[in-house]
């Protein structure tokens, strides 16, 4: 039960934690996938991942690149 709470509590801080663009945490909240996958990246690539979410101007196209996430291995990313 507690690791249960611990990863709600890790991924809540992935979706709103400081530095998480609002529109990408909202959309990755949507998407449990991209949100596991996104959550398993190194450090370094989180980051490269969320500078490329600031550059996104639209809903749709914030919803596309996470949906993108989504089946990509570590290498292929941003």
């Amino acid at each position: 039960m507690l690791a249960g709470v611990m990863k709600m509590d890790k991924d809540k801080d992935l979706v709103s934690g400081p530095g998480v663009p609002q529109g990408f945490g909202m959309a990755l909240a949507q998407n449990p996938d991209a949100m596991e996958v996104f959550s398993g990246l190194p450090a370094e690539q989180r980051r490269q991942v969320l500078d490329k979410s600031r550059r996104i101007r639209t809903k749709a196209e914030m919803r596309s690149y996470v949906d993108s996430l989504v089946g990509l291995g570590p290498d292929q990313m941003v």
